[in-house]
Protein backbone atom coordinates (compact mmCIF):
# COMPACT_ATOMS: atom_id res chain seq x y z
CA UNK A 1 0.00 0.00 0.00
CA UNK A 2 1.39 3.52 -0.59
CA UNK A 3 0.24 6.69 0.69
CA UNK A 4 0.85 9.76 -1.26
CA UNK A 5 2.25 12.62 0.47
CA UNK A 6 1.87 14.94 -2.65
CA UNK A 7 0.04 17.49 -0.43
CA UNK A 8 3.25 17.23 1.75
CA UNK A 9 5.32 18.79 -1.01
CA UNK A 10 7.15 15.01 -0.58
CA UNK A 11 7.36 11.71 -2.05
CA UNK A 12 5.27 8.71 -1.05
CA UNK A 13 5.22 6.18 1.89
CA UNK A 14 5.63 2.36 1.30
CA UNK A 15 4.14 0.56 3.72
CA UNK A 16 7.07 -2.14 3.74
CA UNK A 17 5.35 -3.82 6.92
CA UNK A 18 2.61 -4.99 4.58
CA UNK A 19 4.41 -6.48 1.89
CA UNK A 20 7.18 -8.16 4.03
CA UNK A 21 6.20 -9.47 7.42
CA UNK A 22 9.74 -10.81 8.18
CA UNK A 23 11.64 -7.80 6.47
CA UNK A 24 14.13 -6.81 9.47
CA UNK A 25 15.70 -3.93 8.07
CA UNK A 26 15.43 -1.12 5.46
CA UNK A 27 17.67 1.44 4.15
CA UNK A 28 15.28 4.44 3.21
CA UNK A 29 15.28 7.93 3.22
CA UNK A 30 13.31 10.85 5.35
CA UNK A 31 9.63 12.14 3.87
CA UNK A 32 9.23 14.49 6.36
CA UNK A 33 9.87 15.95 9.91
CA UNK A 34 7.70 17.93 12.28
CA UNK A 35 6.76 18.10 15.50
CA UNK A 36 3.27 17.29 17.39
CA UNK A 37 1.97 18.47 20.71
CA UNK A 38 6.00 19.11 21.56
CA UNK A 39 6.65 15.34 20.20
CA UNK A 40 9.17 14.86 17.72
CA UNK A 41 8.07 12.43 14.18
CA UNK A 42 9.67 11.53 11.49
CA UNK A 43 8.30 9.98 8.47
CA UNK A 44 10.47 7.70 6.59
CA UNK A 45 10.09 6.71 3.08
CA UNK A 46 10.01 3.07 3.07
CA UNK A 47 8.05 2.27 6.86
CA UNK A 48 8.93 -0.79 8.20
CA UNK A 49 6.98 -0.31 11.07
CA UNK A 50 3.11 -1.65 12.01
CA UNK A 51 1.21 1.06 13.90
CA UNK A 52 -1.13 -0.19 16.32
CA UNK A 53 -4.44 -0.80 15.12
CA UNK A 54 -7.25 -3.83 13.85
CA UNK A 55 -6.67 -5.17 17.34
CA UNK A 56 -2.96 -5.71 16.74
CA UNK A 57 -0.08 -4.25 19.29
CA UNK A 58 2.20 -1.73 17.85
CA UNK A 59 5.70 -2.79 16.25
CA UNK A 60 9.19 -2.33 18.50
CA UNK A 61 11.70 -0.62 16.46
CA UNK A 62 14.35 2.02 15.86
CA UNK A 63 15.00 4.91 13.36
CA UNK A 64 18.71 4.65 13.31
CA UNK A 65 19.52 3.66 17.15
CA UNK A 66 16.48 5.17 18.67
CA UNK A 67 13.56 3.71 19.87
CA UNK A 68 10.40 4.72 18.51
CA UNK A 69 6.93 4.26 18.59
CA UNK A 70 4.93 3.80 15.15
CA UNK A 71 1.39 5.59 14.58
CA UNK A 72 -0.92 6.48 11.88
CA UNK A 73 -1.95 9.97 11.33
CA UNK A 74 -5.14 9.66 10.98
CA UNK A 75 -5.66 13.30 8.43
CA UNK A 76 -2.61 12.05 6.08
CA UNK A 77 -2.61 8.46 6.36
CA UNK A 78 1.06 8.28 7.12
CA UNK A 79 2.75 5.99 9.62
CA UNK A 80 5.00 8.26 11.73
CA UNK A 81 7.11 7.16 14.38
CA UNK A 82 7.08 9.13 17.60
CA UNK A 83 9.62 8.62 20.64
CA UNK A 84 8.65 7.95 24.13
CA UNK A 85 7.53 10.45 26.43
CA UNK A 86 10.58 12.15 27.43
CA UNK A 87 12.34 10.75 24.41
CA UNK A 88 13.93 12.68 21.32
CA UNK A 89 14.98 11.91 17.74
CA UNK A 90 18.34 13.29 16.83
CA UNK A 91 18.38 15.62 14.34
CA UNK A 92 16.74 14.64 10.82
CA UNK A 93 16.16 16.29 7.77
CA UNK A 94 14.30 15.47 4.32
CA UNK A 95 15.74 13.56 2.24
CA UNK A 96 18.42 12.13 4.44
CA UNK A 97 19.46 8.25 4.30
CA UNK A 98 18.33 6.55 7.41
CA UNK A 99 18.06 2.97 8.70
CA UNK A 100 15.02 1.34 10.30
CA UNK A 101 14.68 -2.11 11.91
CA UNK A 102 11.94 -3.99 14.23
CA UNK A 103 12.50 -6.35 16.92
CA UNK A 104 11.46 -9.45 14.28
CA UNK A 105 10.95 -11.67 17.90
CA UNK A 106 8.36 -9.26 18.77
CA UNK A 107 6.94 -8.75 14.98
CA UNK A 108 6.49 -12.50 14.96
CA UNK A 109 4.79 -12.52 17.98
CA UNK A 110 1.93 -10.43 16.74
CA UNK A 111 1.70 -12.03 13.26
CA UNK A 112 1.30 -15.59 14.64
CA UNK A 113 -1.62 -13.97 16.98
CA UNK A 114 -2.99 -12.28 14.29
CA UNK A 115 -3.03 -15.10 11.73
CA UNK A 116 -4.34 -17.34 14.59
CA UNK A 117 -7.26 -14.92 14.81
CA UNK A 118 -8.58 -15.29 11.62
CA UNK A 119 -8.27 -19.07 11.87
CA UNK A 120 -10.64 -18.91 14.97
CA UNK A 121 -12.99 -16.62 12.98
CA UNK A 122 -12.77 -19.25 10.25
CA UNK A 123 -14.00 -22.26 12.35
CA UNK A 124 -15.74 -19.75 14.38
CA UNK A 125 -17.92 -19.06 11.16
CA UNK A 126 -18.38 -22.89 10.36
CA UNK A 127 -20.69 -23.13 13.16
CA UNK A 128 -23.14 -20.29 11.67
CA UNK A 129 -21.48 -17.21 14.10
CA UNK A 130 -20.75 -13.98 12.85
CA UNK A 131 -17.83 -12.36 14.36
CA UNK A 132 -18.34 -8.93 16.10
CA UNK A 133 -15.09 -8.10 17.71
CA UNK A 134 -11.40 -9.35 18.36
CA UNK A 135 -8.56 -8.31 19.89
CA UNK A 136 -5.03 -10.01 18.84
CA UNK A 137 -2.97 -8.25 21.77
CA UNK A 138 -0.67 -11.08 24.00
CA UNK A 139 -2.39 -12.72 26.90
CA UNK A 140 -5.67 -11.15 25.71
CA UNK A 141 -6.09 -12.60 21.94
CA UNK A 142 -10.01 -13.53 21.62
CA UNK A 143 -12.32 -13.59 18.72
CA UNK A 144 -16.10 -12.13 19.81
CA UNK A 145 -18.93 -13.90 17.99
CA UNK A 146 -23.14 -13.80 18.40
CA UNK A 147 -24.80 -16.55 17.07
CA UNK A 148 -27.82 -15.41 14.54
CA UNK A 149 -30.25 -18.84 15.36
CA UNK A 150 -29.73 -20.05 19.49
CA UNK A 151 -27.16 -22.75 19.61
CA UNK A 152 -28.44 -25.07 22.56
CA UNK A 153 -24.90 -26.22 22.88
CA UNK A 154 -24.34 -23.18 24.59
CA UNK A 155 -26.37 -23.43 27.23
CA UNK A 156 -24.44 -25.59 29.74
CA UNK A 157 -20.77 -26.29 30.33
CA UNK A 158 -20.48 -29.31 28.97
CA UNK A 159 -22.43 -28.43 26.05
CA UNK A 160 -20.06 -25.50 25.72
CA UNK A 161 -16.67 -27.75 26.16
CA UNK A 162 -18.18 -30.13 23.26
CA UNK A 163 -18.18 -26.71 20.91
CA UNK A 164 -14.44 -25.90 21.68
CA UNK A 165 -13.29 -29.25 21.19
CA UNK A 166 -14.91 -29.33 17.38
CA UNK A 167 -13.05 -25.69 17.33
CA UNK A 168 -9.59 -27.11 18.39
CA UNK A 169 -9.95 -29.73 15.78
CA UNK A 170 -10.57 -27.87 13.06
CA UNK A 171 -7.96 -25.27 14.15
CA UNK A 172 -5.71 -27.85 14.30
CA UNK A 173 -6.95 -29.98 11.22
CA UNK A 174 -5.78 -25.89 9.42
CA UNK A 175 -2.09 -25.84 10.95
CA UNK A 176 -1.20 -29.63 9.85
CA UNK A 177 -2.58 -28.85 5.91
CA UNK A 178 -0.26 -25.98 6.01
CA UNK A 179 -2.73 -23.50 4.36
CA UNK A 180 -1.12 -21.05 2.62
CA UNK A 181 -1.42 -17.38 4.05
CA UNK A 182 -1.46 -14.33 1.46
CA UNK A 183 -3.05 -10.74 0.67
CA UNK A 184 -4.89 -9.73 -2.36
CA UNK A 185 -6.32 -5.88 -2.90
CA UNK A 186 -9.45 -5.67 -4.32
CA UNK A 187 -10.36 -3.16 -7.32
CA UNK A 188 -11.35 -0.17 -4.35
CA UNK A 189 -7.65 -0.69 -2.78
CA UNK A 190 -9.22 -2.94 0.53
CA UNK A 191 -6.62 -5.54 1.28
CA UNK A 192 -7.55 -9.00 1.97
CA UNK A 193 -5.95 -11.52 4.14
CA UNK A 194 -6.59 -15.47 2.49
CA UNK A 195 -6.16 -18.18 4.56
CA UNK A 196 -5.80 -20.78 1.43
CA UNK A 197 -10.05 -21.13 0.20
CA UNK A 198 -10.74 -21.48 4.00
CA UNK A 199 -11.85 -18.04 4.99
CA UNK A 200 -10.76 -14.30 3.67
CA UNK A 201 -11.22 -11.03 5.18
CA UNK A 202 -10.43 -6.94 5.01
CA UNK A 203 -7.46 -6.81 7.15
CA UNK A 204 -3.50 -4.46 7.61
CA UNK A 205 -1.96 -6.62 10.07
CA UNK A 206 0.94 -8.54 9.56
CA UNK A 207 0.90 -12.40 8.65
CA UNK A 208 3.00 -15.37 8.82
CA UNK A 209 3.58 -17.09 5.51
CA UNK A 210 1.31 -20.34 6.14
CA UNK A 211 -0.55 -21.48 8.88
CA UNK A 212 2.05 -24.01 9.24
CA UNK A 213 4.04 -21.50 11.10
CA UNK A 214 2.07 -21.49 13.75
CA UNK A 215 3.22 -23.03 17.05
CA UNK A 216 1.35 -23.48 20.59
CA UNK A 217 -2.06 -22.59 19.10
CA UNK A 218 -4.64 -22.96 22.07
CA UNK A 219 -8.21 -22.13 22.40
CA UNK A 220 -8.37 -22.49 26.52
CA UNK A 221 -11.76 -21.16 26.96
CA UNK A 222 -15.31 -20.58 25.39
CA UNK A 223 -17.53 -18.35 27.65
CA UNK A 224 -20.84 -16.90 26.87
CA UNK A 225 -22.36 -13.69 28.05
CA UNK A 226 -24.78 -11.17 27.04
CA UNK A 227 -25.14 -13.11 24.00
CA UNK A 228 -21.44 -12.75 23.17
CA UNK A 229 -19.34 -16.08 22.39
CA UNK A 230 -15.90 -15.50 23.58
CA UNK A 231 -13.30 -17.74 22.29
CA UNK A 232 -9.94 -16.87 23.96
CA UNK A 233 -6.79 -18.12 22.05
CA UNK A 234 -2.94 -18.09 21.90
CA UNK A 235 -0.39 -18.97 19.72
CA UNK A 236 2.90 -18.43 18.65
CA UNK A 237 5.47 -18.48 15.88
CA UNK A 238 7.67 -21.85 15.19
CA UNK A 239 10.88 -21.07 15.59
CA UNK A 240 12.55 -19.32 12.94
CA UNK A 241 16.57 -18.82 11.68
CA UNK A 242 15.79 -14.67 11.26
CA UNK A 243 17.93 -13.39 8.35
CA UNK A 244 18.97 -9.72 8.08
CA UNK A 245 16.68 -8.66 5.22
CA UNK A 246 17.67 -4.88 3.83
CA UNK A 247 15.92 -3.07 1.24
CA UNK A 248 16.82 0.03 -0.68
CA UNK A 249 14.78 2.49 -3.41
CA UNK A 250 11.08 1.07 -4.11
CA UNK A 251 12.42 -2.99 -4.94
CA UNK A 252 11.06 -4.23 -2.27
CA UNK A 253 11.57 -8.49 -1.32
CA UNK A 254 7.66 -9.58 -1.26
CA UNK A 255 7.44 -12.17 0.81
CA UNK A 256 6.05 -15.42 -0.81
CA UNK A 257 3.01 -16.47 -1.11
CA UNK A 258 1.74 -12.42 -0.55
CA UNK A 259 0.81 -11.30 -4.06
CA UNK A 260 0.26 -7.58 -3.78
CA UNK A 261 -1.42 -6.10 -6.49
CA UNK A 262 -1.79 -3.18 -8.39
CA UNK A 263 -5.01 -1.37 -6.92
CA UNK A 264 -3.05 -1.50 -3.69
CA UNK A 265 0.06 0.29 -5.10
CA UNK A 266 -2.26 3.31 -6.09
CA UNK A 267 -1.22 6.88 -4.74
CA UNK A 268 -4.03 8.30 -2.65
CA UNK A 269 -4.37 12.09 -1.95
CA UNK A 270 -3.96 12.66 1.85
CA UNK A 271 -3.74 16.07 3.76
CA UNK A 272 -0.97 17.38 5.67
CA UNK A 273 -0.50 16.02 8.99
CA UNK A 274 -0.97 18.16 12.45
Amino acid sequence: MVHSTEALGVGTQVSAYLNDTYLEQVDTRVIAVGEKDGTPWAAVEHCLFHPQGGGQPADRGWLEDTEIIPVRDRESGLVVPTVPEGGGLSPLAEGQKVRARIDLRVRTTHAALHTAGHLVEAVGRMQGWEMVASNHFPGQARIEFQAPRTDTRLTDPEGREEVTAVLRAAVAAAVADDLPVFARCLADGRRVVHLDELHSAPCGGTHVRSLGDLAEVALPSLKVKKGRIRVSYAATHVPHTATQASCTGTHLPYAAPHVPHPACQAPKRVGAIE
